[in-house]
């Protein structure tokens, strides 16, 4: 082993391990991340190191990654000369890559003034987000801000000083523009629908409530490309820290792990220069909600089913839920008989391969995707992979026994106990509202379907009071405390 991956071993590494293809010293920063964790490691940052190695590109799109949090990965990286490694499971062969396109590793709380200056820089011409769908500080209902949530609250009097992903952009923001700098494009990469103009919305709604006139520039100025970004990235554990070490010969402290399929589709509405990125596989549209909408109603929904109902039957990973043919059933039957009536895709789209392949995805056994990682946050995630196809579903008179079902499993997780009678350390920005609406009425599916509909940020005020909709998810909730999840999941299998 030759030590710590950094710049000086990258020589010495295996010939197997591909590495930067351009010098890495004549990089320059274009593009500032906020929210610098795995999956962005995993894909943007993997995107633009391949723009970056294309014959002739500019090199003037390093990232500079900000931690909004955490220095975990600034602390990892940095003595990595901010190189790591990211690597490709597929079956028993990992194949390793070393990634480059960071530039730099900054800290929000450690130091809010550098961030703020690099959004602010003149090199600066995109910022990117993955923050997760929680940190917009929006409504999931109804994709407004909410302007009720304290750290909004405290945003909006000390602007100039902000904590939260959207204080921070507005301010950057407002730096460009009183320095007389071109806007920026501002591009997220999380799993909201139509991401890019919920994103639009909200920041323009902070920064009419603390500066109407830079409300009206940011309106003028910058867009907001819609994307849907696509790779399945597990958790780092340090099982796979020792493998990549193994294979590398060097010492990585925060890899990234991985699955062969990636795909990212972007509205090509940018208001300033860009990465390749198309050459480098993207793919580049005049309208991405379709592409969106398949990816959340089938990808995303399918692993929200699996981590609740697979969880509460003993999985620990969705490869091994997927493994129980009662749940293969299920989730086929969802994707096709539940989500597909709901899209409307372009020509050419190939959606009985694409369904095929996430059921393969699924199922590859190096990817130890838990039930518990992806069962986070499932109130900011239910209302685009669950409940908006739910809607459409009951306007239309058809019936949504299988999304109920996933409902019904959410419920019952979030109430805190598995079905041994064990804690569920529930991670949700509601948890403590879930609990305490579900945990006195455990047992009574009538009432905790009542107690948990009557939450809005989630099921908003129509579906609580719609019976097409919460008859099935209390027959759906019975079977569960009745017989348990897996044997629910079974009759549904059979249905």
């Amino acid at each position: 082993m030759t030590g710590r991956l950094s710049t000086a071993s990258l020589a010495s590494l295996p010939p197997a391990v591909a590495r930067p293809g351009y010098d890495r010293a004549r990089l320059t920063s274009g593009i500032v991340h906020l929210g610098v964790g795995a999956f962005h490691r995993a894909h943007q940052a993997a995107y633009t190191d391949a723009a970056l190695a294309l014959p002739g590109a500019s090199l003037d799109w390093g990232i500079v990654g900000v931690s909004l949090r955490s220095p975990t990965t600034r602390d990892a990286l940095g003595p990595q000369d901010g190189l790591y490694t990211v690597a490709v499971r597929d079956g028993a062969e990992t194949r390793l890559q070393v990634v480059g396109s960071l530039t730099g590793l900054l800290v929000m709380p450690e130091d809010p003034e550098a961030v703020l200056a690099a959004l602010a820089n003149a090199t600066t011409r995109i910022i990117t987000l993955t923050v997760t769908e929680k940190g917009y500080c929006h409504d999931p209902a109804t994709g407004t801000l909410d302007e009720a949530r304290p750290e909004v609250v405290a945003d909006i009097a000390r602007p100039r000083a902000p904590a939260t992903a959207i204080g921070v952009l507005v301010e950057g923001l407002r730096r460009r523009r009183d320095a007389g700098l071109p806007p920026a494009t501002v591009v997220c990469c999380d799993n909201l629908p139509s991401n890019g103009a919920v994103v639009r919305r909200v920041v323009l709604r902070f920064a009419e409530l603390v500066d109407p006139a830079l409300a009206r520039w940011i309106g003028d100025h910058v867009t907001f490309p819609s994307t849907m970004v696509d790779r399945i990235v597990p958790a780092t554990t340090d099982d796979d820290r020792r493998e990549v070490a193994a294979l590398l010969g060097a010492e990585d402290r925060w890899p990234v792990m991985t699955e062969p399929f990636s795909q990212w589709v972007i509205e090509d509405t940018f208001c300033a220069p860009r990465p390749d990125w198309a050459a480098a596989g993207a793919q580049l549209v005049g309208e991405v909600e379709p592409f969106e909408q398949m990816k959340l109603r089938l990808l995303n929904a399918s692993h929200s089913t699996m981590a609740y109902l697979g969880y509460l039957s003993g999985y620990a990973t969705i490869a091994e839920t997927i493994g129980d043919p009662a749940f293969a059933r299920l989730v086929r039957a969802l994707m096709d008989a539940e989500m597909t009536p709901t899209l409307s895709l372009p020509p050419g789209v190939d959606l009985t391969a694409y369904k095929d392949a996430l059921i393969a995805r699924f199922g590859n056994p190096a990817l130890k995707h838990t039930t518990y990682q992806i069962a986070m946050d499932g109130s900011q995630k239910l209302p685009q992979r669950l409940l908006a196809p739910a809607r459409q579903r009951l306007a239309a008179g058809q019936p949504l026994d299988r999304i109920a079902l996933a409902v019904a499993g959410w419920m019952r997780y979030v109430a805190g106990v598995d079905e041994a009678g064990r804690p569920i350390a529930v991670q949700d920005p509601l948890a403590a509202t879930l609990k305490q609406r579900a945990a006195p009425v455990m047992g009574d599916a009538e009432g905790m379907a009542k107690a948990l509909l009557g939450v809005p940020q989630v099921f908003g005020n129509d579906l609580g009071a719609a019976p097409g909709f919460v008859e099935p998810v209390v027959a759906a909730l019975k079977a569960i405390l009745s017989g348990g999840a897996r044997a629910a999941v079974e009759a549904a299998a059979r249905a």
